[in-house]
């Protein structure tokens, strides 16, 4: 059979299809003379040069076998698509050949297997239409041979096939493919004559494992969303036709035994569409057919659209029924998404909506986010992907270990962060699809997928989280961002009210820090209150400054915690006044109430996200967007706004170092 690929496109060149017809019969003769060890030599050569030479095509057949058997030894799964890539040219080869092989030769290189002898038998003692579904196994194009070894006449036959767009080319591959008896039926005009065979008692026959594109319907195979052809389903179903598999098991170079299976359906599209594909899965336990099977092919390609690629779309969606014929109750996650987190603790928080959508959006995805080593035990503890891997330590070995995530074969890289250095770790790790934003006058030239700022975007007046999700909506995500906090404790309604976090610090930016004696006058403002300082290491001397002279109102935890602890420590407060650092964002995302001190940063751009209390001070004649100096935010002002804010119920006091 000659089956279009997807890829395929038309030969503009007037005439190039008889040329190309003409060239391909004569190198049909030539292999067709060629003695079979010689071409199964160029076989082996043929395939170790994919494996080797056709670095795309192989990673697709390796990452194919690596997320339909992940369980299956490394070994294994070399082999494999070793094995299959021989029998691919292998198939090739014998294509070009078919139309000159004598019938003689022909009737020693393939025989019918007892399945096929045993349905041919019945049949003509019990007419009835059948649909045969046929896949790509090693040799398909011999099944067209089937006319010329059958000891029973056969009924009427029709192959549904991809019409090539050259005319010329066309004709030759049909005239070829026709000569053992079987009718092609080009799928442009061929599903008529093909119901008219099967309103007759007659057979037609239609591959049903190739990627069916936006026009298929979603399914799962090997654990996977695909995009499966409906056709055998609807002709079938239309009829009342058996359904049937066809296929040729490979025995040596050149060799195949037919055989056939029946498919048993409830007569239904969706239901024969679902069975045929639990059929192939069974199929592939074999390992012999397994290894016969085209692995090179994109069979899960629909679902890499880039317009799309964040959400599930397709004609139709079958996965419901899928998961319940499966006795499933969720999707599996296979599809391999790696999110690389920003640097920063406060950026880390913010993006947490966009997980969470993400999640919603592509409930197949297994989301690998990659962080920064002191970020890992937060977001492992707040559930928030399936997997969470700290970044390599910095030297020698930092982008060898990215090269070393090749053999994870993941499908899809978000980058959050605008570093070269973050495009080259996706490069490294061998990731076909990278995705990140674009900006103008600062190229990307790594990503695969780039998201442009629209011209005369002004970052200064959107939010970094609009932004990003501008970004991904771009690429398919759908839904809301789910903005109500991460975790908030329910605590017992006699627990005594936690005290007032302060956070004075801000590591990296001395400009966004309240001055030392402004947290003090805030602290003297509210003689009622219990107070905890928090802060880095490096924060220690500016929250020793704030809490001198105030024993046994204010703790001091600056340098004494690590980020969990830290995050635990802040739910336990009833409200945090802060600068504008992560740990202002990280009390946001935990429910607790903020005050938040805005001067020369922007609250527009780097404000609270979640739907919890929250207040944002900024100097008197600031503008919205930032630019004063903090020291100008009066600590009456401060203190009015602590008094103002809602706080929820009584927390439990905090557990810390």
């Amino acid at each position: 059979m000659a089956f279009r690929r997807e890829d395929q496109t038309s030969n503009p060149i007037p005439g190039a299809g008889g040329v190309i017809a003409a060239l391909l019969s004569v190198l049909g003769r030539l292999v067709a003379a060629t003695p079979e060890p010689l071409l199964e030599a160029v076989s082996v050569a043929g395939g170790e040069a994919i494996l080797w030479l056709a670095p795309r095509r192989r990673r697709v057949l390796r990452s194919n076998l690596h997320h339909a058997f992940p369980d299956r030894p490394r070994a294994w799964r070399r082999q494999v698509a070793r094995v299959s890539s021989r029998r691919l040219v292998e198939t090739a080869l014998l294509s070009v050949a078919a139309p000159h092989l004598p019938e003689a030769r022909i009737r020693r290189m393939v025989a019918l297997g007892d399945s096929v002898n045993a349905w041919a038998a019945d049949r003509q003692a019990r007419p009835r239409p059948v649909f045969f579904a046929t896949l790509h196994l090693a040799l398909w194009e011999a099944q067209t041979w089937f006319p010329l070894i059958s000891a029973i006449p056969l009924p009427p036959f029709g192959i549904i096939f991809r019409p090539l767009d050259n005319p010329a080319l066309d004709a030759f591959v049909k005239r070829t493919r026709e000569r053992p008896g079987l009718r092609l039926l080009s799928r442009r005009e061929g599903f008529v004559a093909a119901m008219a065979l099967l309103r007759a008692d007659g057979c037609a026959v239609a591959l049903f494992d190739q990627n069916a594109g936006q026009q298929g319907a979603l399914t799962l195979l090997f654990g996977r969303v695909c995009s499966t052809t409906e056709l055998p389903g609807l002709l079938a179903a239309k009829f009342g036709a058996e359904v049937r598999t066809f296929y040729p098991r490979r025995t040596a170079f050149w060799r195949a035994t037919f055989e056939s299976d029946l498919v048993p359906t409830d007569g239904t599209v969706a239901g024969t569409t679902l069975a045929l594909n639990q059929w192939f899965e069974r199929a592939m336990e074999d390992e012999t057919l397994c290894a016969s099977w085209l692995w090179a092919h994109d069979r899960w390609r629909n679902q890499d659209i880039p317009r799309v690629r964040l959400r599930l779309e397709a004609k139709r969606n079958l996965l419901g029924q899928d998961l319940a014929g499966r006795g499933l109750a969720a999707l599996p996650r296979r599809t391999r998404v790696w999110v690389r987190m920003p640097n920063w603790l406060g950026d880390v928080v913010m993006a947490l909506p966009l997980l969470r959508a993400l999640r919603a959006s592509r409930p197949d995805a297994e989301v690998t986010l990659l962080a920064r080593a002191a970020f890992v035990p937060l977001l492992e503890e707040w559930q928030v992907a399936d997997r969470v891997r700290a970044l390599p330590a910095p030297g020698p070995g930092y982008f060898a270990a990215f090269l070393a995530l090749r053999a994870q074969y993941p499908d899809v890289w978000i980058l959050l962060t605008n570093s070269f250095r973050g495009d080259l770790e996706a490069r490294l790790a061998g990731c076909p699809q990278r995705f990140g934003i674009s900006r103008s006058g600062r190229r990307r030239p790594l990503l695969s997928h780039a998201y442009p700022l629209p011209e005369g975007y002004d970052e200064s007046r959107h939010h970094q989280l609009r932004l990003w999700e501008d970004f991904l909506r771009h690429f398919g995500l759908e839904g809301a961002l789910p903005l109500e906090p991460v975790a908030i404790r329910e605590p017992a309604a006699s627990a005594a009210p936690g005290p007032i976090g302060l956070i004075p610090g801000s590591e990296n930016t001395p400009a966004k820090r309240w001055p030392v004696a402004h947290w003090r006058a805030l602290i003297a403002a509210l003689p009622d209150e219990r107070f905890v300082v928090f802060g880095t290491a490096g924060d220690a001397p500016i929250a020793a400054a704030v809490a001198d002279g105030f024993a046994g109102r204010v703790e001091d935890r600056a340098g004494r915690t690590s980020l969990a602890d830290f995050a635990r420590g802040l739910a336990g407060c009833r409200l945090l006044v802060a600068n504008d650092t992560g740990g202002m964002h990280l009390a946001n995302a935990l429910g607790v109430p903020v005050v938040g001190l805005f001067g020369p940063t922007n609250p527009v751009r780097t404000g609270p996200v979640f739907a919890a209390p929250h207040r944002l001070l900024q100097p008197a004649g600031c503008p919205p967007t930032g630019g004063s100096a903090l020291a100008d935010l009066a600590p009456d002002a401060v203190a009015a706004a602590v008094r103002d804010l809602p706080s929820p119920r009584a927390r439990p006091q905090p557990v810390g170092r």
